[in-house]
């Protein structure tokens, strides 16, 4: 083919406009790269294929470290929010989880306007249908009109477009999403590569027709307004929100599930990717839980302005009669109009254990991966890898330090250890489970724990250089006070105390235990210390929860300290595990595959052993 030399060289390549491109081609324009992201259809950028909701449990943690670090996702959800609900509200604050339900195509038009806003990011149409490489260093890319992009770095953020394909009962068809094109080529490129390909599925479900619910039959769910906006940047959630409806399957609705399960192709064999575990079809549900009658969906709107509903729960791949019959055997939605059909998505990704935890695969230099690629599932996981994805692809085109936070500073950090070292069998969904230190990776403090990280790294405009610094210095000033005071017992202490209503103790004791007692309110008792009258309702959050887990925190620290040890040990990337003493064959083999970057990630591998850990410890110290 004969190809066209684009007349400008970039610094970093976007692949893909998806929330993992989006992230990266801002987090590396910030970083200081110029950058061009490169998409098949610019009106389908940050496009919500699935529900139009962000955050939830873990996932709203990701979103808040997005923000923290000077991404977008947390502004535009703010900006396009239909409703809020915060998750968890009876459990510790570590666990508390927001997320809002968006008007995907108002989340489309913030996002687009912000990246079309930025000085160092260009917006290119086309398809990528090649990569250029210099020896094992990729160089450029090749669109399908044979233009040929050159670059320092690359950003693959294909989502589930790599190779896919759609299915809706026996009929199937290429598509990256219903409406729009897979990318085909690459696969088979990255493969030669000697990279590891696999195959995994998700699926979505059938869009009902509001004017054709019967809505006055079914509980609504309303909108909560005492919860903070994702974004530093915004103060106040909207108070006018959408509410949601509540409906259940039924016996029925199973019924005609089962007596169509063959013709579903997650059972006759035709998908062959794994699903999520955690988001499973409504064919699944059925056939797992069969001791259950029914289960649970609610109705949750996708816009302000148009009539499209997402029913949350049926996801499903089954043929378009049987997506009719069985809605329609659901409670209030004996009359519903099917506006689009649900489907499956089957798609290539690439086994995460070939990158480094700055997301560049270890074979092919300045090449990184971000979002489903990896093998991941959600906006949320998405946008977290695309900013670290970003951040690094600009370092490495600028010839700056790659950065990557740990598990103890962020849920990114946890979420990209799992990956590169443990990889995937199925898609990867963010749980506040999976981190070991959460007591300390809470919503309400990722600002805080990320902030300064932002600013070393050039990702934050001037006003929200200047409000994160205002906030970090109240909330720091206060909780000083707070680690200082002791409540007394004498008179000054007794009028302090009546002025706020709050009860005396019968000795001196720490502010922080006096704060655990049950008949203290601690919004009241947070009026005793300096600087409090200057703390907003997020500031109030930050402190209330340190005081929570006042104790706590500090046993954790000692942890953190620990792992931080097991962090520092770097292992050579020359090492023969074979030939290091007390290490099993089995052992050897599984570290010769992984090859771990520290004696941490080591000591979190599948099947390493204390006793091969203690035996390489013991060879990195002959090392040193």
């Amino acid at each position: 083919m004969f190809h066209v030399k684009h007349p400008d060289f970039i610094d970093v390549i976007v692949i893909g406009a998806g929330h993992a491109g989006c992230e990266a081609a801002w987090a590396a324009a910030n970083r200081g790269a110029t950058v061009r992201l490169i998409t098949q259809n610019l009106d389908t950028i940050a496009k919500m294929s699935c529900n139009p909701a962000i955050g939830g449990i873990g996932k709203g943690h990701l979103v808040h470290e997005v923000d923290a670090l000077g991404g977008l996702m947390g502004v535009a959800a703010d900006q396009s929010a239909l409703q809020y609900r915060v998750l968890n509200r009876r459990k510790g604050p570590a666990v508390r989880a927001t997320r809002t339900q968006c008007d995907r195509r108002l989340y489309h038009i913030y996002m687009r306007s912000m990246l079309d806003g930025h000085p160092r990011i260009h917006l290119h149409q086309g398809s990528v249908s090649e990569l250029m490489f210099d020896g094992d260093r990729v160089v450029g890319v090749v669109d399908e009109l044979g233009v040929k992009h050159e670059c320092s770095s690359v950003v693959l953020t294909t989502g589930t477009f790599l190779g896919g394909v759609i299915h809706v009962g026996d009929r199937s068809m290429p598509a990256g999403r219903a409406g729009d094109a897979p990318v085909m080529g690459l696969t088979d490129e990255l493969y030669r590569r000697e990279l590891k390909v696999g195959r995994l599925k998700t699926g979505t479900p059938p869009r009902l027709d509001k004017k054709t619910i019967a809505w006055d039959q079914l509980p609504m769910q309303p909108g909560e307004t005492d919860v903070q906006p994702f974004s530093l940047m915004h103060d106040h959630v909207k108070q006018e929100q959408i509410p949601c409806a509540i409906t259940r399957t039924t016996e029925r609705t199973h019924e005609i599930i089962l007596e169509n399960l063959s013709r579903s192709p997650m059972y006759s064999g035709k998908i062959e990717g794994v699903g999520p575990r955690y988001c499973p079809s409504i064919e699944d549900k059925v056939v797992r839980f069969a001791d259950k009658s029914s289960h649970q969906i609610f109705l949750e709107p996708e816009g302000g302005d148009h009539n499209e509903v997402y029913p949350n729960g049926i996801s499903t791949s089954l043929p378009i009669d049987v997506q009719w019959a069985f809605v329609r055997s659901i409670p209030g939605l004996e009359k519903v109009n099917l506006i689009r059909p649900g489907y499956a998505v089957e798609y290539d990704y690439i086994s995460p254990q070939e990158l480094t935890s700055s997301l560049e695969t270890k074979k092919i230099k300045a090449l990184f991966h971000a979002g489903q690629i990896n093998g991941t599932t959600g906006y949320e996981e998405a946008a977290a890898q695309g900013l670290i994805a970003g951040i690094n692809a600009a370092s490495a085109a600028l010839e700056l330090p790659h950065w990557v936070p740990d598990r103890s500073q962020a849920y990114m950090g946890v979420m990209i250890d799992d990956l590169v070292t443990k990889g995937v069998t199925e898609p990867y969904r963010m749980f506040t489970s999976r981190a070991e230190f959460r007591l300390q990776l809470r919503e309400d403090n990722a600002d805080l724990r990320l902030g300064n990280h932002a600013i070393e790294l050039g990702l934050y405009s001037e006003l929200r250089r200047q409000r994160f610094e205002a906030r970090r210095d109240r909330v720091g000033e206060v909780f000083a006070s707070a680690g200082a005071m002791q409540i007394g017992t004498g008179a000054e202490w007794r009028s302090r105390l009546a002025e706020l209503r709050l009860p005396v103790p019968t000795q001196s004791m720490l502010f922080s235990s006096y704060c655990h007692r049950e008949d203290v309110n601690v919004d009241q008792a947070v009026g005793l210390l300096d600087g409090a009258g200057a703390l907003n309702v997020r500031d109030l959050e930050s402190i209330k929860a340190l005081l929570h887990y006042s104790g706590y925190i500090d046993k954790q620290h000692q942890d953190v300290d620990r792992f931080k040890k097991m962090e520092a040990q770097i292992i050579p990337e020359t090492i023969d595990y074979s030939r290091i003493a007390g290490i099993s064959i089995e052992c050897s083999q599984r570290l010769q595959s992984a090859r771990p970057a520290t004696l941490g990630q080591a000591s979190r591998l599948s099947g390493v052993t204390p006793a091969a850990l203690t035996g390489l410890m013991m060879h990195l110290r002959t090392l040193s």
